[in-house]
């Protein structure tokens, strides 16, 4: 039988092993290129604040008025109560908005009134209310479901 002569292992010369090294490169190259897709561009979005401008002319405010009607068909006025709950004309809102109405004119604003109607309140009170402020001449007219405070 022949026997095998083994070498030490610091007399095997196994010389350079590019595989290896290639295996890699490809690896690291192939997660570089995964990882490429992955990044998001960041855009920018040209965007106008508003700011301010100065004027000479003076900006006019308008007027705001609550007009409150209760359960009870009671109008209120600013929190002045106007007419009896029966009446159905409305005579003294109807002069006090008038009024409200020249004096705006006069300065140049708008009049802004917001109806609060209770949750039991008459639809038909509410029309007459709508009635006075169509006497006055007031046509900005809003509705609000909460009384205010």
């Amino acid at each position: 039988m022949k026997r095998r002569k083994h070498k030490a292992s610091s007399e095997v010369n196994l010389g350079f092993q590019i595989a290896p090294m290639v295996d890699v490169v490809f690896v690291i190259m192939l997660f570089f290129m995964v990882m490429a897709g992955a990044v998001q561009v960041e855009n920018t979005h040209n965007t106008k604040l508003p700011g301010t401008i100065p004027s000479d002319a003076e900006t006019p405010i308008p007027d705001e008025i609550a007009i409150r009607i209760d359960d009870d068909s009671q109008v209120f006025l600013n929190d002045e109560s106007f007419d009896t709950p029966s009446a159905k004309s409305l005579p003294e809102l109807t002069a006090s908005l008038k009024q409200l109405q020249e004096a705006s004119k006069a300065s140049n604003t708008a009049v802004m009134v917001t109806i609060y109607a209770a949750e039991m309140s008459r639809y038909e009170r509410i029309i007459d209310v709508l009635d006075a402020l169509t006497r006055a001449g007031i046509s900005n007219v809003t509705f609000q479901a909460v009384a205010p405070e």
